[in-house]
């Protein structure tokens, strides 16, 4: 188990020099724009910011996933498929759980993190 947590951060921290590593600004910035796109749409529809939203309401959390999925899905699904082909070219082999990883941190996160914060921020201008 050692031998796949080391190969993990190993691969993980090749990606930065590696091929196609432009994907690593394009992913977090396409993510970003749907982020604060959604954002200003909560300010404007009175939405609590969306992260806490999922948390303290459960009986609109199902929604505010399938409304996040609905914003974010195409670039998830493109950082999975981006990562594969990374991994491909560099490994020759496919490694599904360090794509999902990767494709999380490139494009769930940034936006997870930018559509509450652009969401208090609308309300406070």
């Amino acid at each position: 188990m050692d031998e796949i947590w080391a190969r993990f951060s190993e691969d993980l921290i090749d990606r930065v020099s590696g091929p196609m590593r432009l994907r690593l600004i394009m992913q977090p910035l396409m993510a970003s724009i749907l982020a604060v796109r959604s954002g200003l749409a909560d300010a404007r529809l009175g939405k609590s910011p969306y992260l806490w939203g999922l948390f303290s309401d459960p009986a609109a959390r199902a929604q505010s996933i399938k409304d996040g999925w609905k914003s974010v899905g195409r670039v998830f699904i493109l950082a999975v498929v981006l990562d594969s082909v990374y991994q491909v070219l560099q490994f020759r082999f496919v490694y599904p759980g360090e794509a999902a990883v990767v494709a999380f941190i490139l494009a769930i996160l940034p936006y997870l993190t930018l559509r509450g914060l652009i969401t208090r921020l609308a309300r406070k201008l």
